[in-house]
């Protein structure tokens, strides 16, 4: 069991079609207004938004990263 950081109900995590997912007590899918509330809030950034020079320098960080790992 867990609690729920939004709005501290107990909740299971559960994994579900490759994600896990919030249950409540009764076995549906936990969505707390507050949860949503605070999703609203996040910003997506497409991929055109960018600098194609900034673009540039994160896909090397990622694939140095990559690279580093592999053995």
């Amino acid at each position: 069991m867990a609690r729920c950081k939004f709005c501290s109900r107990e909740i299971t995590w559960m994994k579900e079609g490759g994600r896990n997912r919030p249950i409540n007590g009764d076995g549906g899918i936990h969505a707390c207004d507050e949860m949503k509330a605070s999703m609203k809030s996040i910003k997506s950034i497409e991929k055109t938004e960018l600098d194609a020079d900034i673009l540039k320098q994160y896909e090397q960080a990622i694939n140095l990263k990559v690279q580093g790992t592999k053995k």
